[in-house]
């Protein structure tokens, strides 16, 4: 048989096996106690059924990394666990590695599973040319960073105060002294530079600072200086070109220049995104007042010529000449001169599109979902959520503004339903709002079910408001506790008895669980006065579960500060003959 032959017969091999794949991807189901992950096949059908809280893309070494009981393991495609879930988080594999991270710190996971780290760190990053960063405290407790091998055994010693990702065999680092050193894969120091900030900004130029509080400017990784410090920030050089900024009277304004550090596109825009392909999104402030408002994109390509107004809220990077882009009203695909592309499916809502495998994903107005290649759903989450045969929740969609959306329940076959189902709108935050004018602020509302049982229902409703502008939003938390029988709506005292001091037997208890747990720890001194009597809760099994917003008790950063109160413990209190307690009981 002759060399031509064997190579033909592989290749035919190779495409059938091709045509035999089963590509697999995330989806989810809404229901009770919340939503569950799994994996369909490109029709639609569950091949891997929906038991993860979490389930991440199957990547190109046939792994999916998943969540069950709040931690993290690994898949293969059958859905044998590689990895136990026993991680707080699993990064993305890159170069046949992955970082784990548990209470004990950060280690290196390989392919079959294994954890090759001898030790924990305080933080490793992604492989990148065979190294990744990794950072401990040394025995002074000065935070130290060096490279792994994907051995994972320390190649470079832990001993720069920054060091960045290797990218053509070479690596930025800062020293614990001050000054900034290319490297190269072994550690050898390849140049020296004498400034005190340095960027690694790749195709052989760095960006720098000459002075703390100056300007960046541009230098080979010889040390010449090839652009003048001039620019407020800078990016990396990518084919040639990077984006750039400058301030004009307190407001940064972005552009693109070229190697010998001429604009090609001015720096006239609030925002300036590099797409690929030689294409860019050029940002532009619709009210000149509010810059902090979110600019509305036009597409340009890598000489600065503008093809489109400004008419997009948001574009994909460009794959193939193709890119995912959203307006006020629909999502869909662009060609490289920035026209809608008529043939592929248009859909509503704000996201993106990609081109996944066999099937189309759909990332629109906070819902995945998958299409096929000419536009037909193959697959969306449900919108009913049976609870029995009487009673279901329905999802239902409020957007009048492209900055304000809610997914609200209303219940189906629940007492005095009308009524119950305006309550929970109200509670949602579904209310008149302006369609076709820039709000102060985007606000996105959804909603889960975290128990049922008997006659009673919990609708967790949450949301997230955010002002425009603002350092961060306000999360949105509340319970809905319904008597499908009465379409009443529970409140904590009906939980005890009528005589009963509540609020000081709940208050003394949370302060117990403050003043002798760990896990409370972040609790501002002195802030915990005790309870409402109105204090937000939720039932769950076998407790009652007691909560405060942001800042009430804690800092921002813990959320809501919930307290988990078992049933016996309160048990003398609790009105065993109340309607509260009888609708679960």
């Amino acid at each position: 048989m002759s060399r031509r032959n064997t190579e033909q017969e592989n290749w035919i091999i190779y495409l059938l096996s091709l045509s035999r794949m089963i590509y697999l991807f995330p989806a989810t189901v809404k229901g009770i106690g919340g939503s569950k992950w799994g994996y369909i096949n490109e029709k639609g059908d569950f091949v891997l059924p929906p038991k993860y809280e979490i389930a991440h893309d199957f990547q190109e070494n046939g792994l999916a990394i998943v969540q069950v009981n709040h931690l993290t393991g690994i898949i293969n495609s059958d859905g044998y666990l590689i990895v136990k879930p026993k991680y707080d988080t699993i990064s993305p594999f890159s170069e046949g590695r992955a970082v784990a991270i548990n209470d004990e710190g950060y280690t290196v996971l390989d392919e079959s599973g294994k954890e090759i780290t001898t030790q924990a760190y305080f933080y490793i990053g992604d492989y990148h040319e065979g190294r990744a960063v990794a950072a401990n405290n040394n025995e002074h407790d000065n935070y130290l960073l060096g490279y792994l091998n994907r051995r994972g055994k320390e190649v470079i010693p832990l001993s720069y105060e920054a060091a960045s990702d290797f990218q053509d065999g070479k690596a930025l680092v800062k020293s614990k002294e001050g000054g900034y050193s290319l490297i190269d894969l072994t550690g050898k120091v390849l140049k020296s530079y004498p400034y005190p900030f340095v960027n690694f900004n790749g195709e052989g130029l760095l960006g720098f600072k000459e002075k703390e509080e100056g300007n960046w400017g541009y230098m080979d990784e010889s040390g010449k200086v090839v652009i003048e410090p001039k620019f407020k920030d800078v990016q990396q050089f990518i084919d040639g070109k990077a984006i750039v900024t400058v301030e004009n009277n307190n407001q940064s304004y972005y552009g693109l220049i070229d190697r010998q550090g001429n604009f090609i596109i001015k720096p006239h825009y609030n925002s300036l995104l590099n797409l690929s392909e030689d294409r860019f999104a050029l940002g532009k402030a619709m009210d000149p007042e509010k810059p902090y408002l979110f600019p509305k994109y036009a597409i340009a390509d890598a000489s600065g010529q503008i093809y489109t107004g400004f008419i997009y809220n948001g574009v994909s990077k460009f794959k193939n000449g193709i890119a995912s882009a959203y307006n006020d009203e629909f999502t869909f695909f662009i060609d490289k001169r920035g026209q809608r592309i008529e043939h592929l499916p248009k859909v509503t809502g704000s996201g993106s599109l990609a081109f996944e495998k066999s099937l189309i994903k759909g990332e629109v107005d906070f819902r995945t979902f998958y299409l096929d290649k000419i536009g037909r759903l193959v697959w969306k989450q449900n919108t009913i959520i049976p609870l029995n045969n009487d009673y279901s929740v329905i999802e239902n969609k409020y957007k009048p503004n492209k900055d304000y959306i809610v997914y609200y329940p209303q219940l189906k076959g629940v007492e005095n339903q009308e009524s119950v189902n305006q309550i929970l709108k109200d509670l949602s935050g579904v209310k008149p709002t302006l369609a076709h004018t820039q709000l102060e602020s985007s606000y996105a509302g959804d909603f889960n079910v975290p128990y049922y049982k008997e006659h009673l229902v919990v609708i967790e409703i949450n949301g997230y408001d955010y002002p425009f502008g603002a350092a961060h939003g306000m999360p949105v938390k509340k319970h809905a506790h319904i008597d499908l029988k009465t379409g009443k709506f529970y409140q904590l005292k009906d939980l005890f008895k009528a005589e009963a001091d509540y609020v000081e037997v709940i208050s003394q208890i949370i302060g117990e669980q403050i003043k002798n747990e760990d896990q409370y720890s972040y609790v501002f001194p002195d802030a915990y006065k005790g309870i409402q009597a109105d204090q937000p809760f939720f039932i769950s099994e076998s407790a009652l579960n007691v909560y405060f917003r942001p800042y009430d008790i804690a800092p921002y950063a813990a959320g809501f500060p919930t307290f988990t109160i078992p049933f016996n413990e309160i048990y003398s209190i609790i009105n065993h003959e109340g309607d509260f307690w009888l609708s679960f009981h």
